[in-house]
């Protein structure tokens, strides 16, 4: 195992409440990311250097690309399309309305896989009441349908580079575990196998990526810290970022070797980290990720 010092650079700081999910479209070089609590996307345009923000109607817990234009969006209330328009807004094309099983809770970490199936889950939104109403969903063909139940703070969705494997976790304190599950070509799961014990590392397992040597970038959350695990699970190496808390990873840029990396900027920031918290980082690790599937309807 190696750990480098911080070599993260400042990408943009939009000082995000809870920035998630970033995105990478490789046909118009533009990185997309959402921030929760503050209900707002943001788009980075890699070329010119430029962002662009759009308010939402409520939050988005997690968004990927969508193979007819715009995104999928994993919402409070449902899974939607989101087509920018041209006024600055978006318009919204249900595809599922939620049933969330308690009133206070939200979807969280999700992604397509390589078949573009897009995967999702959901959370009480107050992690000290560590209910474990947390759901695991997939949405194909504009239907979705509940796989797996009983998280408390599901999140770390990622999958192998040949798409057979689906990596999930759980960041909640009491359980800090990463599961690899078999995923069949039908998009059904195999019984889950522990990939990673993160008890055992420092930082909470958050939002996560897969690099095309088929190993598993998790964040650190509350450690600054993001980790890179290979497919047996064993930890390859740990890089520091200059804030405490990374939320989510992915490989952007034009020849994807470049790993972004949301962050959270708590209520009470840390001393030092009043500028930087909630930004986005650039970390340039020297491996490729790949390219997600957008969303296929």
């Amino acid at each position: 195992m190696t750990s480098a010092p911080s070599n993260a650079s400042l990408l943009v700081n939009t000082q995000d409440i809870v920035g998630e999910s970033p995105v990478w479209c490789e046909k118009t070089h533009t990185l997309w990311w959402t921030d929760i609590d503050a209900q707002r996307l943001h788009a980075l345009s890699w070329d010119k250097q430029q962002i662009q923000t759009w308010p939402l109607d409520e939050p988005a817990g997690c968004i990927a690309l969508h193979a007819q234009g715009g995104l999928i969006a994993a919402m409070t209330s449902g899974i939607f399309r989101l087509v920018p328009r041209s006024d600055g807004r978006f318009n919204h094309q249900l595809l599922h309305q939620a049933q969330h099983p308690h009133d206070n809770m939200r979807f969280n970490d999700g992604r397509t896989d390589r078949q573009g199936r897009f995967w999702s889950t959901t959370m009480v939104k107050k992690m000290g009441l560590a209910q474990a109403a947390g759901q695991l969903y997939v949405t194909q063909d504009d239907q979705t349908r509940l796989v797996l139940e009983g998280f408390i703070t599901p999140n770390g969705s990622a999958f192998s580079p040949d798409g057979k494997t689906f990596y999930l976790s759980d960041s909640h304190p009491s359980v800090q575990k990463v599961w690899a599950f078999p995923l069949h070509d039908d998009g059904t799961l195999g019984d889950r196998r522990l990939f990673i014990d993160m008890n055992d590392y420092p930082g909470r397992p958050d939002g996560a990526a897969v690099d095309e040597d088929g190993c598993y970038w998790i964040c650190g959350n509350d450690a600054g810290l993001v980790h890179r695990f290979t497919p047996e699970g064993q930890l390859d190496r740990s890089i520091t970022v200059p804030v405490d808390k990374p939320a989510m990873c992915a490989f952007a840029g034009p020849h994807l070797d470049t790993l972004v990396i949301t962050s959270i900027r708590p209520q009470n920031v840390p001393k030092g980290q009043e500028e930087l918290a909630g930004a986005v980082f650039a970390i340039r690790p020297g491996v490729k990720g790949l390219a997600d599937t957008p969303y296929m309807s």
